[in-house]
């Protein structure tokens, strides 16, 4: 049985749409993206004050000619398989943050996990939190794909996340075998014990899926919806 953290009520009640807005990772990996959808996405970090703007390492460029140094920015590594050498995740993560990216999303190696070979998946994070840490990054978030896990594996995987060093375990690419689940964030959050923070990410696109995932455990919601988060967000304190 999943056992919330707050009532959905009272995380409204509690929550101002810039505290909401803050624990929002606004998203736009998808193949066909457009410099033109990034200019709206760029505008919806601007106007809510999301977190951050996740975007391919592509497009970091863009976004700083848009934006300058008005928007936070994070990107992808070994992106969404996992399953590059370590050499190629620390080289994305070395030109990402020599771009000026302040936060990296990596994706656990899920073939050497799945070998139980996690000696080595552990070393695949540490390599890319290490480099991070080089470059002054203070956030690593490691995805560990819950979909294609078992319960047993999803509390090993945030265990190596926690040993890495990373700072948050997140749910899911949203590419691959579903996204987030309120079983699963609720299941990472009682695994980390506040060791390691909780990112939900994954089929999540409207205000009440994402205050179910705060309410789970969740301290960053990744989604490519967060506009839409926001005006159902708005809505609804405003029939308070």
């Amino acid at each position: 049985m999943v056992r919330l953290r707050y009532g959905i009520s009272d995380l409204v009640l509690r929550l101002s749409p810039r505290d909401l807005a803050s624990m929002i990772d606004h998203t736009l990996l998808k193949p066909s993206a457009s410099y033109r959808d990034l200019e709206k996405y760029v505008d919806d970090v601007r106007e809510y004050g999301f977190a951050c703007l996740v975007v391919p390492s592509s497009l970091v460029e863009k976004v700083r000619e848009i934006a300058g140094g008005s928007v936070r920015v994070a990107t992808v590594v070994g992106f969404p398989l996992g399953s590059c050498c370590s050499e190629a995740k620390v080289a994305e993560t070395r030109y990402a943050l020599e771009s000026d990216v302040e936060e990296i999303d990596m994706v656990m190696n899920i073939n050497l996990f799945k070998s139980r070979d996690y000696g080595k998946v552990l070393e695949d994070m540490k390599s890319v939190v290490v480099e991070a840490r080089r470059h002054g990054c203070s956030v690593v978030k490691v995805i560990i794909e819950t979909g294609l896990l078992s319960d047993d594996e999803k509390a090993r995987a945030t265990e190596l996340v926690i040993e890495s060093g990373a700072d948050y375990v997140k749910t899911s690419t949203g590419f691959l075998a579903g996204g987030a689940t309120v079983h699963d964030v609720s299941l990472l959050y009682r695994v980390a014990r506040g060791r390691v923070k909780v990112k939900a990410s994954g089929g999540i696109r409207h205000a009440l899926d994402a205050l179910v995932m705060i309410a789970a455990g969740a301290d960053r919601i990744g989604t490519s919806t967060g506009d839409k988060i926001m005006e159902e967000f708005i809505k609804i304190k405003e029939t308070l």
